[in-house]
């Protein structure tokens, strides 16, 4: 059978599968009830009595605990205004405004002749999968009322302290795992899955190394790191291993690229988040270019002129990519530390996304087929979150991301640009090009997702 042909059935059936799984056979009632029943474990909290009277205050530091923390699990700015206004409209301060930026914060609690104004200053740590999904139990509680100002900035805090839902060792092997199985979906060959997974091991104990460290030195980490990996891949280039070996160049440096940063950005620049956006697209840009550099460099050092990085492929065989999209999401679960429930349905939005983007692929290609990808991730997660044991929409989102690559095409355009090659401007210009069609289908998908209540981005 033709390859192409079996790719399409194979997507098809992934399709038919999921859809299955998410309109039939989950519980009919259950997509109506879960928020309640979620605000349901949240045992000890006090909800917010009728009786109770505003109190701008407390309604401040609840806004600021919230808007913080999701400003750090990456949520766009509407989203974040959003909860922070029908949070204080439950508390009675429907005047109640907001300013959002991707480093700060303003809030401004009014009503009922109340009026506190506050500012946060929000740092880019970046939550754990496990928080994100507690952290948006806690705001869709808060958003009806199920907690008081004061039980939310105790959740909030809690949430921050809680421990990774693996230790380090687990960890750290997931990373290499991913790193492998991202390897098999761009196209390398045995050797090169086996150098991805290998690589990925030293990336992920190094990531994890940084996490301790001052925020000062991530871009000399994020030097080093690309370097390091460049220098070995070029090198075993020059010992005759094959161009097989090229993904293992980006595989490991995955979650250092700035995928879901450069969307936001370009979402919020859609929508006229001006500021906001052009932040998010500096600081990613700015990412690319410290990665792009760190190859660069070491393309120089050893000698490799050109950088020449196919993504495509399927060098293992037709039926390689499907079984790593399941390594995928066990390595995504585990390194991110997400809740154990949320993995079969990580993997199912996994599968749902590699199979539009194989379909789409085929019969429309190029930069629609993102937009395609993203049009239909979005839902989906919604869809997913809506399920009794359903995690956040951002959790499968993060994870079903990862698949559209714009953060890899972006690096190999930045690394092309900094070796002056003649292709680079072109590549640069695909890579804004897939961004803006993702944006533009995370946009579209909102219009069902926001409908559900479960926002994904």
């Amino acid at each position: 059978m033709d390859t192409a042909l079996l790719s399409m059935l194979l997507a098809a059936g992934v399709i038919a599968v999921a859809a299955i799984v998410l309109l039939v056979l989950s519980p009919r009632g259950a997509r109506d009830v879960v928020v309640d029943a979620r605000e349901a474990t949240f045992t000890g909290s006090v909800p917010i009595s009728p009786a109770d009277q505003p109190d701008a205050q407390l309604t401040l530091a609840a806004a600021e605990a919230i808007g913080r923390a999701m400003t750090q699990a990456g949520y766009s700015v509407e989203t974040v205004q959003n909860a922070i206004s029908d949070i204080a409209r439950v508390n009675g301060l429907p005047e109640t405004e907001a300013l959002v930026f991707p480093s700060a914060l303003l809030v401004s609690a009014r009503g009922q002749g109340q009026h506190q104004t506050g500012a946060v200053v929000s740092d880019d740590i970046r939550l754990l999968l496990s928080q994100i999904d507690e952290l948006q139990r806690t705001v869709d509680a808060a958003r009806k009322g199920v907690l008081s100002p004061r039980s939310v900035v105790e959740k909030i805090a809690r949430i921050r302290e809680m421990p990774p839902v693996y230790g380090p060792v687990p960890r750290v092997v997931a990373y290499g795992l991913l790193s492998g199985a991202l390897s098999v979906l761009l196209g390398a060959s045995w050797s090169g899955v086996l150098l991805a997974a290998g690589l990925g091991l030293v990336a992920g104990t190094t990531m994890l190394v940084a996490e301790r460290m001052p925020r000062r030195y991530g871009a000399l980490n994020t030097v080093a790191l690309s370097f390091g990996v460049a220098v070995v891949v070029f090198l075993l280039l020059r010992a005759g291993l094959g161009y097989g070996i090229l993904p293992a160049l980006l595989a490991p440096l995955v979650l250092l690229l700035p995928g879901t940063l450069l969307t936001t950005a370009m979402l919020e620049l859609a929508t006229g988040n001006l500021i906001s956006g052009a932040g998010r697209l500096a600081g990613g840009a700015t990412r690319l270019l410290l990665l792009g550099a760190g190859i660069a460099t070491a393309a120089v050092v050893v000698g490799i002129p050109d950088v020449d990085i196919d993504i495509e492929g399927t060098a293992l065989g037709p039926l390689a990519p499907w079984i790593a999209v399941a390594v995928l999401g066990v390595g995504i679960s585990v390194h991110s530390s997400a809740p154990r429930r949320a993995l079969p349905w990580m993997l199912l939005v996994l599968y749902v996304a590699y199979a539009v983007q194989v379909l789409s692929d085929q019969l429309v290609g190029g930069v629609l087929s993102a937009f395609i990808g993203a049009l239909v991730l979005t839902p989906v997660t919604a869809l997913v979150a809506r399920q009794p044991t359903g995690p956040a929409a951002l959790v499968t989102f993060t994870a079903g991301y990862w698949l559209l690559v714009p953060g890899a095409l972006g690096l190999i355009g930045v690394t092309s640009l900094l070796e002056q090659d003649s292709a680079a401007a072109a590549s640069l210009l695909a890579t804004l090009s897939t961004m803006l069609a993702i944006a533009l289908g995370v946009l579209a998908g909102s219009a069902v997702s926001n409908r559900l209540d479960r926002p994904a981005l």
